[in-house]
Parts: C-alpha cells; structure tokens; sequence
C-alpha cells in the first residue's frame, strides 16, 4: 500500500504566499474590502441565472426581478423553439445506432409530447392565462404559429418512423428545417419558427428587465455590474458577446455602462436564489460587492504598474458581418433586418457548434437592439418569423397504426 503522499511546504514562504493572495486577510483581501466600502453607495447590479437584483447602495433595500424560469410563456415558447434540436438529436441517435431502439423510442415519445402541446394550444391559452404584456396582440398568430410546429413536426415524425431509411440529415433540412420538400406539407421552414420563438422569449424578458432598470433611474457611470454562476450549459455564456444577460444590462443602460464595469463571474454565486425574503437577498450584498470589488481592484493595478505599455481596451461586442464568401465566423453575426435570414440561420448553427453559447440567446441581443429601437415597445418591433409570416392551418395526418 503505497504512503499518503505528503509534499513539503516551507513555512516561511508559505506564509509570504498567504500575505498576499493566501486567505482573507491578505493584501489582495484587504485592497478589495477596502475598495468595496469607497463604492458602498454606488449601485450594483447582480444577475443569476434567472434573477436580476439591484442593490441600490448606502444600506437601501434590494429589488428583485425575474427574468428566466419564473417567466410566463418562457418554457412553453422553448418547447417549440426545441422541436428542432429535438428531431435533430433523434436523428443523431439513429447514426450513431441504426439498428437500436432508442431513436425510435424517443422519436414516439416526442410525437405523443407534441400531440398533446397542440391539445393544449390555444388563443385564449396565450392572451387569457400565459398573458405576456409584451406578446400583446400577437396571441393569434402565436397560437397558430405553435400549432404549425406541432403539426410539422408530428407529420414529419411520423413519415421516418414508417421509412426509418429516408431519415437522413439532407432530408430532415430540405423537408423540415428548410422547408423546401412538399414531403410533409411544409410551407414556413422549422428555423422560422426557432427563430420567432427565440426572440419573443428575449423581446419579453428584455422589454422587462430594461423598463425596470429604466425606472430606477441608474447612474450607469458609477454602476457595477455581475454576472455570476452558470448561464445554461455548462460552457455558455461566459463573454460578454455569449451572455444575453449582459446584452439586456447593456441595453439598459443605452451601452454607456462601460465593459470594464460588467464582470462575468460563473464559478460563484451559483448558490445565490433570490425569493421574497429581503433580508436573505440583502446578505448577499457584501460577499457580491467584495467580489465586484476586488476583481476591479485588481485590474487597476495594471496602470499602475504598466503605465506607457499598451493597454487593455474591451471592444469585443462587435458582430462579425457576412457576405457571400464567408464560410466560418468566430462570434454570431450581425443581422441586417428582420428579414436576414442567412444570418439569422447561421445563428441557429453558431449557438448549437460554439460551448460558449446559450441556446436561448440566438438572438436576444437583436432583440434589445430592436426594442431600443423603438422606445422599449413591443409592438412596434419586428418579430422575424412571426410578423408578416402567415402560418396557415396544417392538418394533421391520421396516427401511425
């Protein structure tokens, strides 16, 4: 049996270690307690995975708002937005083994989930019960759009389960994801329809968050702002260009918060859940602004240190813009109008290939652009896919025996 494995530490550089960076009372400890009480009284701005809080300063009570899973319509509209991956993924499944059971298997499964969703659709369910302010008079075609998906999806479902053979990807995107194949009675590709339910997520969540913030009145110059714990996947949203929470608090603040005052902190406050209990919110105030602070604190140090060297500027927010011989991009596009859809397509692609992404943000950012646009006021944006995209009934066809 092999000895525990005991290496050396020398006491006296140990403790130099722990002088600096080593524990609570190090210098780099005290530098950022120090910082955080000179910006006690500036406002700080923490988002969760699903809450935005506002700790306002000087002692004043914390406000939160939900903006993720608490959000009405949220994972209604996500269950259609997801037809796609879903087929995509049974599909997957049947590559990687053809002659399993399990795509078929979950291939039924996902056609008796989505016949019951398309039981439950309804224009009354969208405009009496979900109710969304921001999806205000858009009920009709939300329910027609919803019925439209179930109905292609079912249609399409059941077309390779009775051929498993034509099951390939060129077929599921020329008959399903592009609509280009009369095979199933397309006439509005799926990727519309991802693209639609996407960003009226991002239009709802964002119009509120942004008419919130907008309340308060925020001196964006002095605000301080975190990101912190995970943001979908595990990989995701770790930059400011892959955060859509980043892209609501910056279109709130009309891009005049500075980058260096938005910090990205997923490996903490993972345990941070907002509920009524204002007491219970407001204890995380000081572990928030020391964090806040000493990330700061430390990024200060380099003009001291460094003064006549090249600084460091963010500027990353900047979409790259496709023209015909673009073949890869590094970050999603920009996207010219409501009507690009190369761009927005790519988005589609760019949110599944790039860990960094949320799915759910594939154009939450276009979203806040669009409502600054226009006075943070849902109905007069444009939602592509939805507005000005007729989505007739599609009849179901009669179930496999």
């Amino acid at each position: 049996m092999n000895a525990p494995f005991n290496p050396h530490q020398s006491p006296e550089l140990l403790r130099l270690f722990e002088t600096y960076t080593g524990g609570p009372q190090g210098i780099g400890a005290n530098l950022a307690a120090l910082t955080g009480a000179a910006t006690a009284g500036d406002p700080l701005i923490v988002a969760t995975s699903a809450d935005v809080v506002l700790f306002p300063g000087n002692g004043r009570d914390p406000e939160v708002e939900g903006f993720r899973l608490s959000t009405r319509g949220f994972k209604e509209l996500a269950g259609i937005s997801h037809h796609g991956p879903a087929v995509a993924s049974i599909l997957k499944m049947r590559m990687v083994d053809p002659e399993g059971p399990l795509w078929r298997k979950e291939a039924e499964r996902l056609l008796a989930a989505t016949r019951i969703a398309r039981g439950a659709n309804s224009v009354a369910l969208w405009r009496d019960t979900i109710a969304v302010p921001a999806y205000s008079g858009r009920e009709q075609k939300i329910a027609e759009l919803v019925d439209y998906s179930c109905v292609l999806t079912e249609r399409y479902l059941q077309r390779v389960l009775a051929q498993p053979a034509l099951f390939t990807a060129e077929d599921m995107r020329t008959h399903y994801l592009e609509g280009t194949g009369s095979a199933v009675g397309a006439t509005v590709p799926m990727n519309a329809v991802m693209i639609a339910t996407f960003f009226l997520v991002g239009m709802d969540i964002s119009h509120r968050v942004i008419g919130w913030l907008d309340r308060h009145a925020i001196d964006w110059s002095r605000a301080m702002a975190l990101v912190v714990g995970r943001q979908g996947r595990p990989t995701a949203g770790v930059t400011w260009t892959t955060n859509s929470v980043c892209a609501m608090i910056l279109g709130a603040s009309r891009h005049t918060l500075s980058l260096d005052r938005l910090f990205i902190a997923p490996h903490v406050g993972g345990e941070f859940q907002p509920g009524a209990d204002v007491a219970a919110v407001r204890a995380f105030e000081t572990p928030m602004r020391q964090l806040w602070a000493h990330t700061r604190a430390v990024s200060e140090l380099g003009s001291l240190m460094y003064d006549g060297y090249p600084r460091y500027e963010p500027s990353s927010t900047v979409r790259p813009v496709l023209d015909a011989n673009t073949r890869a991009v590094g970050e999603m596009p920009a996207i010219a109008g409501p009507n690009d859809w190369r761009a927005l397509n790519t988005r589609l692609r760019v949110v599944l290939e790039d860990p960094r992404q949320l799915l759910s943000g594939c154009v939450t950012d276009y979203a806040v652009e669009q409502l600054q646009a226009n006075g943070n006021d849902p109905a007069r944006v444009t939602v592509p896919g939805l507005d000005g995209t007729p989505y007739p009934p599609l009849p179901p066809l009669p179930p496999l025996p």
